[in-house]
């Protein structure tokens, strides 16, 4: 077991790795599209402590004889610059990718705090410091994007003609991420293994179901309905994602992370959508997204507390199976 459970920390080291890569790639890329000063300094801030990340995973990695995988490496650039991409791609540039880097410093926050427990477990005390103090690092670079909220909306609109339509724009956009979400824990508390996992995204299940018909009806109200091209592409996401779970080694701990960062996606996009209501003088839209937001952030919070289970769960599947790549 001693063997297979280093197998299992030198592969989360690479996982995070790969993860400092992509991040990176966005770092270096944001500030030149964030529309906003403030925003721009904090992507680069962030970019300088994502270096000293980096060679911190690094380190490491090098401390147990091991080297970053070339593969997870490039994969991870990529990625990065397709989320940059989207970002550039769309009308409301600056919140998109607000959004989007919200999301991702949580899914990296999730990452070090899953590495920081195999590592106790498998008694690597340095790795384990090493991914509690990158960890605070990613919450506080979240919490600066969440101060800026404000800002990225102010951004998005600056150039908009039309309040109203941006408002619908917002609540279709609500209501594509709710159906990928759907599509995510139907598929979630099937592979999960682990049981108070599956009974949180049934749980969650019915709440997004719920989410999902609140906002519709408020398109409804405002004589608009949801982007049917949205939808279908953010729902093949989730059915894809779901499939790339399913063929991973250590599903539950990557899909409880994922899960999290997803919700901060969610999270994020509300606060937003908060925003702009406000800004179109729509008090009841403002509040429906203000109540969302709560509700995702709740589910959070709750999927935060499975990190050990999943950590446990996943080891327990991966070291039975002899180890994993």
């Amino acid at each position: 077991m001693p063997d297979d459970i280093h197998e299992q920390l030198i592969k989360h080291l690479t996982d995070v790795h790969s993860i400092e890569e992509q991040a990176l790639t966005q770092m270096r890329r944001a500030p030149k599209i964030a529309g906003d000063p403030e925003l721009a300094s904090a992507f680069e801030r962030h970019l300088v402590e994502t270096e000293r990340h980096e060679r911190l995973v690094r380190g490491r990695l090098e401390a147990h004889g091991a080297d970053p995988s070339t593969v997870k490496d490039l994969a991870g650039k990529v990625g990065g610059i397709g989320m940059v991409m989207f970002a550039r791609f769309n009308p409301d540039t600056p919140g998109k990718l607000v959004n989007h880097a919200f999301s991702y410093e949580h899914m990296e926050l999730a990452a070090y705090e899953l590495l920081a427990r195999v590592a106790e477990r498998a008694g690597d005390a340095e790795t384990a410091a090493v991914a509690h103090e990158i960890a605070a690092e990613e919450r506080e670079m979240a919490g600066r994007l969440e101060a800026n909220f404000d800002r990225a909306v102010a951004a998005s609109l600056r150039d908009a003609d039309d309040l109203d339509e941006q408002l619908n724009s917002y609540l279709a956009d609500a209501h594509a991420i709710e159906e990928q979400s759907l599509s995510l824990l139907q598929g979630g508390e099937r592979i999960v293994g682990v049981l108070r996992a599956a009974e949180l995204f049934e749980q969650h299940l019915g709440e997004t179901r719920e989410q999902k018909r609140r906002v519709e009806d408020r398109l409804e109200a405002r004589g608009s309905s949801p982007s049917r091209i949205k939808d279908v592409g953010m729902r093949l996401g989730g059915f894809n994602l779901g499939g790339f779970f399913g063929a991973q080694p250590d599903t539950p701990a990557k899909l409880i992370g994922f899960a999290f960062a997803f919700e901060h996606l969610e999270i994020a996009g509300y606060e937003q959508l908060k925003r702009v209501a406000e800004r179109a003088g729509d008090d009841q839209t403002a509040a429906l997204a203000a109540e969302l937001a709560d509700e995702e952030r709740a589910t959070a919070d709750r999927i935060a507390e499975l990190w050990d289970a999943a950590i446990d769960t996943t080891l327990e599947e991966v070291l039975e199976a002899g180890g994993g790549s």
